[in-house]
């Protein structure tokens, strides 16, 4: 077991150890300044990732709206023509 000698404590705030804790203080304040501008790096980016994906989102709906109403216009078509197709039959039989 070790012994360990107990530092006296300064009875009164000197220049030296107030600058010594104001330096500490600032440099705390730098590490978490620099976490907050990593972290604020981190949230542009995901908005930018996010907003790709709703722009694409966007493209993808547009998209099989488009197809929905070609189908449906080829559904037209083809019904008509089995109508007139039908019709023909009729008129040969």
């Amino acid at each position: 077991m070790k012994k360990s000698t107990a530092k006296p404590a300064e009875k009164y705030l000197t220049e030296k150890s107030f600058e010594k804790a104001m330096f500490s203080i600032a440099k705390s304040f730098q590490k978490i300044d620099d976490r907050f501008g990593t972290i604020e790096k981190t949230m542009g980016e995901m908005v930018e990732v996010m907003q790709a994906i709703q722009e694409d989102n966007r493209e993808f709906k547009h998209r099989l709206i488009e197809n929905d109403i070609t189908l449906f216009g080829h559904d037209k078509k083809i019904q008509n023509l089995i109508v007139r197709v039908e019709k023909l039959e009729a008129k040969v039989k």
